[in-house]
């Protein structure tokens, strides 16, 4: 499985950008705009785009499909975020690829310890990769 990784641009946080998709969302779905499709946008149907909000990858959306939109690409998402374990991550312009291997998995809502740790203690935490 393929996925993708995307700065949230503006976005402080995690409700910030929950915000933001599903003020897009129709039907359970949203979209991301990017200037260009990914080349191997076929094997990132399925897959993931995970958001880096603060130099961390903090979430993930699971990717429906691509559409062309006056010349541009629009990214089909779930609207729902699904919570990952926090992993320290570069900001970037546009989209990068991230290997199922190399993907954070998922926090499982309250039941994982960490969701319920500061968002600062996570942040050192995951700098120091410790989680």
């Amino acid at each position: 499985m393929l996925h993708i990784t995307k700065v949230a641009v503006g976005c402080t946080d995690a409700d910030m950008l929950a915000e933001r998709l599903s003020s897009r969302a129709i039907g359970g779905e949203s979209w991301v705009p990017t200037r260009y499709r990914p080349t191997r946008h076929e094997e990132l149907i399925g897959g993931s785009l995970y958001w880096i909000v603060k130099h961390q990858l903090i979430a993930r959306s699971r990717i429906v499909g691509f559409d062309e939109v006056e010349g541009r690409c629009h990214i089909r998402i779930d609207a729902d975020l699904v919570p990952v374990r926090i992993r320290p991550r570069r900001a970037h312009q546009g989209w990068r690829y991230l290997a199922a291997d190399d993907a954070p998995g998922d926090l499982n809502g309250a039941v994982d310890d960490l969701a319920a740790l500061p968002p600062g203690l996570m942040s050192e935490l995951a700098a120091l990769r410790l989680i």
